[in-house]
């Protein structure tokens, strides 16, 4: 399993098949070894003698200097400190100097995760990694390496806060104390996910001075817009001894730097190792900023709490068009707007965390200690002016823990006033099984509803009945596909709703004759493909020009039974001016283009015969292979010097490509390979623009693995996170193209 964005090979990363990628350099000899996590294959370093040990890359990595490069690996061993480092060199690979990250703070078995971070040094032209042990104090003594990266810093996508402050890696991470407490960079022995590539190394140690309440807070202060929900959280590892509460909290501050208001969410932790605790809040009016801060209440002098991994991203609802804020939606920092506004039953948060839930570590449980009646209620959402006749769907997960449920489902509305419009209710029916359940109902909104809450009313059919709820959304319904042609750039945006994450999906194109073609997605044809999410949006820009077609989908989950299928209406692109024609590159279609058709190919189909003339015979003896493909040449016109500059980046790569023409030319769309091409001007004139295209076509078959290169979630926040001022995207990236893929230059 390769780590995406590493310098180095798969085999240098993960050991597997062999070790060729590390040598020793300081007291050790190296082997490799087995029960790795990746592979079987591990790196094992062996002291020589008592002192430190390294070893390092057999490649050097080119690098930038001034840009910010880090390194991490999973290792373990019987002696603790255990470190990772890059060392830099110059143009004649001499040493220029060494960063190390924190040295782990104890021994551990178990596979670990150590990191380094540093920007290249003045000088640096290549760097390469060091993995090893400080100060062993005898000979033969083992430490084993797995998972290794070199690369480009590696952060949350959409988080705010920067690398630094995320991850605690640099040297002087961007945090302050904030009250009673001093602060230093440590380096726990903790196991984290194999592929959890943003999380674990050093940690931020907050150590308490006295007793009371103490707390640590970001130096940055990222912008915010009033009125927006966002979502802060980080891994909190809590100290032992007397009690004391861990905690982490959003802060908003306005145009003047001054803090305007706080939200707090509680961890409680099952024990005393590593956990992500959430916190969600809507930015108030007056915010310009937000920072977050962690702490304990009712410290102990010298406890430690430590600190990795800080996000605050922009909340995203749970189901798309949820209208529920996150803080309800989930019951990570609590009840949120849930209330019991009739009977017995009480509604708190499952603790302690990870017990139990459909999102995040918690979940809502709902207890009613007799067998009575019920009502468990959101708060009200709102729904917008325009909501009367439309339809919505309220949906909450369920669990039955003991006892028994008997449950009516229905969404209230209420009037920009306030006022109680009355409840759109189903039909009463038990709550199932003891495993998790979505439960859904849907109603439309009437004459004057400009809000909505989710209803339950509920039944204990035995005394001590317990409910956990958990992953409540309210959204305006949609259709389950749908799909919108792109005349201007020839393609199909095709979206697929309700689906569930983990399942199998494919999806097809189907013409008006019945045939199927597979829709190509961002790692090839969608067949089989897993869903992470519970929408999914393509992009066909192979879709025919100027006929019908559909859309249809078919969701199997683990045991291969089909749990869900989808049929779009139809949907036929313009074919525009029969003059013209489409050239696409399936895997890059940013690079497709329009050009003028000037002679169609006329296509020949070759063949390999071998002739053999028999003596004293009139008839030829003919030996033929299979006839060949088609192949011909087409002639087209750029019209411009940015049209010849596209035709050059589309035909820069040498892929295959998609050769798309109107119905009514007598041709069929193709895929082609094109050979070597020439573009001379119209007329020998130097003042002139257009040029004539001569492409040798050779007709292949659907490529089957290229993907849909997308941004895969990368976002113009990303870049203003990345980036002090445009100046430094200019200088880093050479095109937009690079940008959105984030390719850096020479890296």
């Amino acid at each position: 399993m390769a780590i995406p964005g590493n310098f180095m090979s798969a085999v240098t990363s993960s050991m597997d098949p062999n070790i060729s990628g590390w040598t020793a350099k300081l007291n050790c000899t190296v082997a490799l070894g087995t029960g790795g996590r990746v592979g079987d294959g591990c790196l094992v370093v062996t002291s020589v003698a008592a002192g430190s040990v390294e070893a390092r890359s057999v490649a050097s990595y080119k690098v930038t200097v001034g840009r910010e490069y880090q390194t991490f690996g999973d290792t373990s061993g019987t002696v603790p400190q255990h470190r990772i480092g890059i060392r830099w060199l110059d143009a004649a690979d001499a040493q220029i100097s060494i960063n190390w990250g924190v040295s782990t703070l104890t021994a551990s078995a178990s596979w670990h995760r150590v990191s380094s971070a540093a920007i290249a040094p003045t000088g640096a032209v290549r760097a390469q990694v060091l993995v090893g042990v400080l100060g062993i104090v005898a000979g033969d003594v083992n430490s084993f390496w797995e998972n290794i990266y070199f690369g480009l810093p590696k952060r949350t996508t959409g988080n705010l806060l920067s690398f630094g402050a995320e991850t605690i890696e640099r040297a002087s991470p961007p945090w302050s104390v904030d009250s009673n407490c001093s602060t230093a960079r440590q380096t726990p022995a903790v196991t984290w996910e194999v592929d959890n590539y943003t999380a674990g190394g050093n940690t931020l140690a907050m150590t308490v001075t006295a007793n009371g309440n103490a707390s640590v807070r970001t130096s940055e202060r990222p912008a915010v817009s009033a009125g927006t929900e966002y979502v802060g959280y980080c891994y909190l590892s809590p100290p032992t001894g007397p009690s004391s509460n861990a905690w982490v909290e959003l802060r908003w501050y306005n145009a003047a730097n001054s803090q305007i208001g706080t939200e707090r969410a509680v961890l409680n932790a099952p024990g005393t190792g590593t956990y992500r605790q959430k916190v969600s809040a809507t930015a108030p009016a007056g915010a310009v900023a937000v920072g977050l801060a962690a702490g304990l209440t009712s410290a102990t002098a010298a406890q430690v709490l430590r600190v990795d991994g800080a996000v605050i991203h922009v909340a995203e609802p749970l189901r798309e068009g949820s209208v529920v804020p996150y803080a309800d939606a989930s019951f990570e920092a609590g009840v949120g707007g849930w209330t019991v506004p009739t009977g017995v039953a009480t509604l708190a948060r499952l603790t302690p965390w990870g017990t139990d839930g459909l999102e995040g570590s918690y979940a809502g449980v709902l207890t009613s200690a007799t067998a009575t009646t019920s009502v468990l209620r959101s708060a009200r959402f709102p729904i917008g002016a325009g909501a009367p006749g439309l339809n919505f769907s309220a949906e909450v997960g369920a669990r039955v823990m003991s006892g028994g449920w008997t449950l009516t489902r229905a969404i209230r509305w209420y009037d920009a006033a306030n006022t109680d419009l009355g409840a759109t209710a189903g039909s009463p029916a038990a709550v199932p099984g003891s495993t998790w359940w979505y439960l859904r109902h849907d109603a439309v909104a009437p004459a004057g509803a400009t809000q909505a809450a989710i209803e339950w009313t509920l039944t204990a059919t035995a005394t001590s009945s317990v409910l956990r709820i958990d992953a409540a959304a309210l959204w305006q319904s949609l259709p389950l596909i749908s799909v919108i042609g792109h005349d201007d750039l020839a393609y199909v945006t095709v979206t697929l709703r309700e689906l569930t994450p983990g399942h199998r999906i494919s999806v097809w194109r189907v013409t008006a004759t019945g045939a199927r073609t597979l829709v190509r997605g961002p790692a090839g044809l969608l067949e089989s493909a897993v869903l992470t999410t519970d929408t999914l949006i393509l992009e066909d820009y192979e879709a025919p020009l100027g006929v019908p077609v559909t859309y249809y989908a078919e969701a199997r989950d683990t045991d291969d039974v089909v749990t869900a299928t989808r049929s779009s209406p139809s949907v036929t692109l313009d074919a525009g001016d029969p003059d013209l024609c489409w050239l696409k590159d399936p895997a890059n279609p940013q690079r497709n283009l329009r050009a003028m058709v000037v002679r169609p190919p006329e296509w020949s189909r070759p063949i390999q015969q071998s002739v053999h003339r028999v003596v004293g015979r009139r008839d030829a003896v003919i030996r033929s292979d299979v006839r060949g493909g088609l192949e011909g040449t087409l002639v087209v016109w750029t019209l411009s010097d940015a049209g010849a500059e596209q035709m050059h980046r589309l035909l820069d790569t040498g892929a295959v490509l998609l050769w798309q023409v109107a119905p009514g030319t007598h041709e069929e769309d193709q895929y082609v390979s094109v050979a070597a091409v020439s573009l001379p001007r119209l007329v020998p004139d130097r003042n002139e623009e257009w040029r004539e295209w001569t492409l040798p076509l050779t007709v292949v078959g659907l490529p089957v693995a290229l993907g849909v290169a997308g941004s895969a979630g990368r976002t113009w926040q990303d870049i203003l996170t990345e980036h002090a001022t445009w100046a430094e995207v200019l200088a880093r990236y050479a095109t937009w193209e690079d940008v959105l893929f984030n390719r850096p230059i020479g890296e």
